[in-house]
Formats: structure tokens, C-alpha cells, sequence
């Protein structure tokens, strides 16, 4: 890793320091500058020829994706071999199709900016859905999953009689394989989201008995919470004992962390791809591994 800079974007200084000390790899800090009419500007020292940037999407997401796209843009026209973009909360991975008339495929566009800022690869942590990787058809795209580091930090909870559970039947693969890693049942919620209200509803009848066992809620992200305190109403009403949630990014929107106490979830463990209080599994592992793949020890 000699050859290559770890450059610490705004947004993810902490988890781009990690990987520089764990690949014992240069890095370079980012210098951000914020005008007083809301544009920005980023600044970065000299670079190896291949330049890794690390930088989640989480809110603001149109600043901190277009601060990405600054920093890949400044690599590739100081003539890196290599521009690496790690963005673990991949932004508009939601938008993959147009769900209502006249919407524009937002992950679409996306792809082709990364593509024309310089991006030759891109790594991302558990993204939204298959569709949305398959807008990355010029640019190489790793996505890492969470679910082993997630899985090994709910194998320390002390549990009983735990369950895991997906809030939807989208995510049933993602609760499966999560459930697999520990040897434990998993189950699907059936849930419906008004596209236009953004109102979500839970079905009450569930796969398998609830009552008296702790249930582990896992999903992809949460972002307004809304899913979740639907989800966990249900199980609390079919009996749970506990329920907490499991995620690889924390959004947590808004008033999303009181109606998620309201509705009896203990706790909230994610990842750190957004660092904040919830961001208790570290990815500079799994991270550091798909770059070591790409660019070797």
C-alpha cells in the first residue's frame, strides 16, 4: 500500500483514519471550506498515485456526495493511476427505479457522475438492492456486507430464545443470512408503503411465535424510523420480550430516535459507515480487506 493515499473526506475522518492504520497507507486529510452561501470547497495535500477516497453520502447528502465527487475529480487531474472511491452509505441507492410517474432514476445518474469525476472503483457497505449496483456498468463496484460484523456483535448480547427479523419480505435474504451466521430462526414481515404518503403498515400475523423471545430486527438502514416502529408494534403485540435493531447505516432522521424508545425498541446498534452514537461495529476490517484485494498487502 505504498503506492496509495487514504484521503479522509469531510464525512468520514474518523473511518478513513482506521484504514490508513490499519493498511499502514499515507493519509491525507481533506480541508474543507464552507462559503457563506452554502457552497464548499475541499483542499488536499500531495497524493500516491493511487488515491483511495473515503466518504459516506449521509446527510447533507447533495454536499457530502458533491465533496466526494471534488476530491476524485482533483485525484484524477493530478494524474492518479487509480481513484478509489469508498462511500459505505451509498446515497440514492433507494432511487433505483421510478416509483412514480415522471421521476428520474436518481442511482442511474449517480454512477455517471462518480464515472465522470475519475472513479475507476468504487466499494460500498450492504447497498440498497442488486438494481442499484447494476447502474455501475463503467466503473468496478465491490459491496461489502455487514452482516458477519453485525451477526458477531449480536452473538455477545445474551439473548434468549433470540429471532431475527426482517421488516419487510425485501429484506428476508439480508435477516436470513444474518440468522445462518448465529444458527438462529429468521422471519419476514409483510409491510406496505404508500409511495405517495410515505405511510407504512405492518401485517400482524407472523411466520413463527414471538411470544416470551427476544427479536432482532435487521435491515439495510433506518432512516425516519417508521419501518421499524411498525415492525417492532407487532412483534411487541404478538408478545417479544425485547426487541432491538440491528443496521448498517443509522440515518436516524428527524424525531426517529424518540418514536423508536416509544415503541419499545431497547436499542439501536449500526455500523460506523455514519458516526454517531449508534455506530458501534467498526468496518475498517472488512473495508481494508476489499481494498487489499485491489490493490494487495
Amino acid at each position: 500500500m505504498q503506492e496509495t493515499s487514504i484521503i479522509a473526506g469531510p464525512a468520514s475522518h474518523d473511518l478513513a483514519t482506521r484504514i490508513a492504520a490499519r493498511l499502514e497507507a499515507q493519509l491525507v486529510v481533506s480541508e474543507l471550506k464552507v462559503f457563506s452561501d452554502g457552497e464548499s470547497k475541499v483542499r488536499i495535500g500531495k497524493t500516491a498515485r493511487n488515491c483511495v477516497i473515503v466518504q459516506s453520502t449521509y446527510p447533507p447528502t447533495d454536499s457530502h456526495l458533491l465533496q466526494a465527487l471534488m476530491l476524485a475529480r482533483k485525484c484524477a487531474d493530478d494524474g492518479a493511476r487509480d481513484v478509489c472511491a469508498v462511500i459505505p452509505y451509498l446515497a440514492y441507492a433507494r432511487q433505483d427505479r421510478p416509483f412514480l410517474e415522471g421521476e428520474s432514476v436518481s442511482m442511474a445518474l449517480l454512477a455517471k457522475l462518480l464515472e465522470a469525476s475519475g472513479v475507476k472503483h468504487m466499494i460500498t457497505v450492504d447497498i440498497h438492492s442488486p438494481l442499484a449496483m447494476s447502474y455501475f456498468t463503467s466503473i468496478g463496484i465491490q459491496n461489502v456486507s455487514s452482516i458477519p460484523l453485525l451477526a458477531e456483535h449480536a452473538a455477545s448480547m445474551n439473548l434468549e430464545k433470540p429471532l431475527a427479523v426482517s421488516p419487510d419480505a425485501g429484506g428476508a435474504q439480508r435477516a436470513g443470512a444474518f440468522a445462518d451466521c448465529l444458527g438462529w430462526e429468521s422471519i419476514a414481515l409483510e409491510k406496505t408503503r404508500n409511495r405517495t404518503t410515505g405511510e407504512v403498515s405492518v401485517r400482524a400475523e407472523l411466520g413463527a411465535s414471538v411470544s416470551g423471545r427476544d427479536a432482532v430486527l435487521v435491515d439495510d438502514m433506518i432512516s425516519s424510523g417508521l419501518s421499524i416502529v411498525r415492525a417492532a408494534e407487532v412483534l411487541r403485540k404478538n408478545g417479544a420480550k425485547r426487541v432491538v435493531a440491528m443496521c448498517a447505516h443509522a440515518l436516524m432522521l428527524g424525531d426517529a430516535a424518540q418514536r423508536i424508545r416509544a415503541a419499545g425498541i431497547s436499542d439501536v446498534i449500526a455500523t460506523n459507515s455514519i458516526p454517531n452514537e449508534y455506530a458501534k461495529v467498526d468496518l475498517t476490517d472488512a473495508i481494508s480487506n476489499a481494498l487489499v484485494s485491489r490493490y494487495g498487502a
